[in-house]
């Protein structure tokens, strides 16, 4: 089972960490090989009409209730041999879901509280049966959390869930237990692959969330190898090589970037899960975590280290990301267009992060029809943003510069495309609103598109003379 799961980097920060006060929480969506095509979708709300959603994966089937919010996701192309993983969103009522960060519980938790990986929740299903069903961020905790108790889990998952006001963060680690722990609003986190929360304190329920039973199952079975306190990542998590050159070197490089002044090691297994800086948090500065490949450290892929450091740690940024996102809620802006997922199709290294409002149903056919791998075409915004990165990473020297600079651009333009967008929606009712941000939203893919097929123009047409293939005697030769 563990062959078959997704492997992100999570990057989650609270409303008073960052420069607008804003909740951010950020995934890369790590699949198993260089292409899964997605698509972005908009599901919509249905009324009176009980249902089942069940698993590709797995023989996971799960009563949904009678009513169930329009929300949006990301699915696979090839979903009934790949799985749906729907991935990211927000729903109608502007809670955030996104899920899910693969976590690896250790054999002696295992022992006692094995997976149900022939029939519990996977990440195939978990936000169809979610996602449509909650009103907040903790909410969402509380719902999930109900599933798990009901149908077990298949697999360990770091589930995240937000809001205007809270960002929380859920890791399920056996086939019925789990803990989620509330962001603090003037702190962010980062982790990738591995259990992250660590001191659990069972005083205080606003912060903290956990499955029923679970101090007993602790202390029942001789779980907490510690003296003193709770730490769920002791208790639970895993501890090994795997581990150091895996996992624990991306949560290092996220501090690192945040927390430039602090020096920590990347082998370090206890690595803190939340931390504080003393600057505001940029939406850039999280994106700039998720496309990072360890620049300006020897560990960098495409740097200038020895071949033994550049492939020592797993990069943030891989070919394998399908998709990396911001779920942002904006406090500052109308609440129709306070929620915006910012999404980059391609390797988040070489592609821009593109912006999507929540409440924006009407998702652009580049978006929403994706060709499978044999039929792919540069209409699509997922093959066309592959096609970008490949044409970049293949000439990286000769290329990044270009591609940094059409990236800059991007953000120019994004940024104000948004700050001049969303307040026009002020006073609206939510029908205008959705076909307002809809109608513009149409509007800025077609420029991105626009953009982009000129940058790949340029680079190919550059590329040409770049080739090795060629012999100069004479010019009329």
């Amino acid at each position: 089972m563990k062959k078959n799961l997704s492997a992100c980097t999570t990057v989650l920060v609270g409303k008073d960490a960052t420069i607008d006060g804003s909740t951010m929480a950020a995934r890369n969506d790590d699949t198993f090989g260089p292409l899964t095509p997605q698509r972005f979708v908009t599901y919509p709300a249905y009324h009176n009409h009980p249902n089942q959603v069940k698993a590709y994966l797995n023989k996971c089937v799960v009563d949904r209730p009678a009513d169930g919010y329009r929300y949006q996701g990301t699915p696979n192309v090839n979903y009934k041999t790949e799985g749906v993983f729907d991935e990211s969103g927000f729903n109608e009522k502007n809670v955030g879901m996104s899920a899910t960060e693969s976590v690896y519980a250790n054999e002696r938790v295992l022992a006692f509280d094995p997976l149900n990986t022939e029939s519990g929740i996977n990440e195939d299903l978990i936000v169809a049966a979610t996602l449509p069903f909650i009103d907040s961020a903790k909410d969402g905790v509380k719902y999930l959390g109900q599933l798990i108790a009901k149908y077990g889990s298949a697999e360990g998952n770091g589930v995240i869930f937000s809001d205007k006001n809270d960002v929380w963060y859920m890791e399920i680690v056996t086939g019925h237990h789990w803990v989620a722990e509330r962001i603090p609003d003037d702190a962010y986190a980062v982790t990738g692959n591995r259990v992250a929360i660590q001191q659990v304190d069972f005083n205080d329920p606003d912060n903290f969330m956990w499955s029923e039973g679970i101090q007993e199952f602790v202390e029942k079975n001789h779980l907490n190898p510690d003296k003193y306190g709770w730490d769920f990542r002791h208790i639970f998590g895993t501890a090994d090589v795997f581990d150091q050159h895996y996992n624990t070197p991306r949560q290092w490089y996220g501090h690192k970037v945040l927390n430039p002044s602090v020096e920590q090691d990347p082998l370090d297994f206890d690595l803190p899960f939340i931390m504080r800086t003393n600057h505001r948090i940029t939406l850039a500065d999280v994106q700039k975590i998720l496309s990072s490949h360890y620049q300006g450290t020897p560990y960098d892929p495409l740097g200038h280290g020895t071949e033994e450091q550049k492939h020592l740690f797993r990069p943030i940024s891989l070919n394998r990301t399908q998709n990396s996102h911001v779920l942002q809620v904006r406090n500052d802006l109308p609440e129709a267009a306070s929620t915006i997922m910012w999404m980059s199709f391609g390797i988040p290294t070489f592609t821009p992060y593109v912006p999507f409002f929540g409440n924006a149903d009407d998702i652009d056919v580049s978006y929403r029809e994706t060709p499978k791998k044999l039929n792919m075409d540069l209409k699509s915004a997922y093959w066309m943003y592959r096609a970008l990165s490949m044409i970049v990473e293949a000439h990286h020297a000769e290329f990044a510069q270009d591609d940094l600079n059409y990236l800059k651009d991007s953000r120019e333009y994004l940024y104000r495309w948004v700050s001049q967008v969303a307040p026009k929606v002020e006073g609206m009712s939510d029908n205008d609103a959705c076909a307002y941000l809809s109608k513009e939203t149409h509007k800025m893919v077609a420029e991105m598109a626009k953009r982009t097929k000129e940058l790949m123009s340029n680079l190919i047409m550059h590329g040409l003379e770049l080739s090795k293939l060629t012999f100069i005697m004479d010019k009329n030769l």
